[in-house]
């Protein structure tokens, strides 16, 4: 996997958890992603661990 691969990933996953977060503290209200709030922090940790080496 190149490094701009695992950048990507990482940015991602950083994104998602930051959006995750933000829907928890509802500053940011997306009613189909609710119910997901701890599958989206879940899939961006697999996400980091996938990108880093």
């Amino acid at each position: 996997m190149s490094n701009k691969t695992r950048s990507i990933l990482k940015g991602i996953a950083v994104v998602v958890v930051l959006l995750a977060v933000l829907m928890q503290l509802q500053i940011v209200i997306i009613p189909f992603l609710s119910p997901y709030r701890f599958w989206m922090v879940v899939i961006g940790f697999g996400m980091l661990l996938i990108g880093s080496k």
